[in-house]
Parts: C-alpha cells; sequence; structure tokens
C-alpha cells in the first residue's frame, strides 16, 4: 500500500509538519501577533510558510494561511493546491476555510480548534459542504497543549494595536488544559 503524506495516517510528517507550524505561530508571538502558523506542505516539501500579521498590517485579512497561500503563488499555480496539505496551529477561521476550499486544498491538519470562528467543524463546515466546490479533509487535535499555549501567552499580554485594548496586569497564564469534547474529538487524535 502506497503511503500517502498529509494522511492522517502519516503521524511522524504530519508532527514534523505541525511542529514547523508551531515555529511559525512562536515568531507570530515574538512579534507581538496573534500566534498563529502554517506550513503548505506539496510532495512531501514545504511550499509555503505564514504567520499572522493583522496586528503589523493593520489589516484584519491577513491571517497565516492567506500568508502562505500569497507565498505559495509567487512561484506556482494554482492548481498546486490540489495536491496540498495545510498544517496550521489553530482550526482555520470561515473566512480561511473558505479559501482554501475554493483553492481545493487537499487536506488541512490542525492543533487546536477555533470555537468562536472556525470553519473547519468549530462554528461551521465549510470543508464538508457538499454543494459547493470539491471537499477537503479536515484533521484537528495535533499537537493541540502546544497551541493552546501560546495562544494563551498571547491572550495575557496587552494588545495596543487592539481596537478597545484592555489592562491585562492582573491576568495570569493559566497552564490546565481541559481535555476535548466528544464532538471535537471525532474530528481528530489527542497527540
Amino acid at each position: 500500500m502506497a503511503r500517502v503524506l498529509g494522511s492522517a495516517s502519516d503521524t511522524d510528517a504530519t508532527l514534523r509538519y505541525m511542529r514547523e507550524a508551531l515555529k511559525m505561530a512562536k515568531q507570530a508571538l515574538e512579534a507581538d501577533e496573534t500566534p498563529v502558523g502554517c506550513v503548505m506542505v506539496h510532495q512531501g516539501r514545504i511550499i509555503g510558510r505564514g504567520m499572522n500579521d493583522t496586528n503589523r498590517s493593520l489589516n484584519g485579512t491577513r491571517h497565516a494561511e492567506f500568508q502562505a497561500i500569497d507565498q505559495v503563488l509567487k512561484t506556482r499555480p494554482p492548481s498546486v493546491f490540489r495536491d496540498t496539505s495545510l498544517y496550521v496551529t489553530v482550526e482555520p477561521c470561515i473566512m480561511c476555510a473558505s479559501a482554501l476550499r475554493q483553492l481545493n486544498i487537499q487536506s488541512v491538519f490542525f492543533g487546536c480548534a477555533n470555537e468562536r470562528f472556525g470553519g473547519t467543524g468549530g462554528v461551521l463546515s465549510i470543508h464538508s459542504d457538499p454543494d459547493i466546490d470539491r471537499p477537503f479533509a479536515a484533521h484537528g487535535g495535533w499537537l493541540r497543549e502546544e497551541a493552546i499555549m501560546l495562544l494563551r501567552q498571547f491572550y495575557v499580554q496587552e494588545n495596543q494595536k487592539a481596537p478597545d485594548p484592555r489592562v491585562k496586569k492582573s491576568r495570569e497564564l493559566k497552564t490546565e488544559i481541559l481535555p476535548v469534547t466528544p464532538n471535537a474529538a471525532i474530528r481528530g487524535p489527542m497527540v
């Protein structure tokens, strides 16, 4: 049986690419951005990287996924996405999931769910709606705890570029992470 890179059964490769996405998220955190990072993988090679850039650019559409898409499209045709997988630390939002669907991305692997804006099951299931474009597979829970801790580190600090900055001097970093709810566990592994 042929081994397909980007499939849920290819645990070692998935973990390797998720660690690369976490590196991008850490760079975002160091740049005072929401710590979301991603990599795009085609035929076993990383062809695009992205991290959130909404605070620096003051542009709410500059999510990690769009940064990686832009990088890929500089050197490759859009058809490359048919055989490309995205590895991202946080479930793609509705906007990003829609763009990925329109680009015909092959699959998405993500760390933690996005319970406010998730487009691959957290709020809507853009990835699997049978009425639009080709669906893509979405697998959540990969290095979930690491992704959650990066987000928590960001949200305990003050963000001067937020529309309504809040003083957070009394906030403490919570280190306990609750288990995944039964519905979220269906979508992917707890690695």
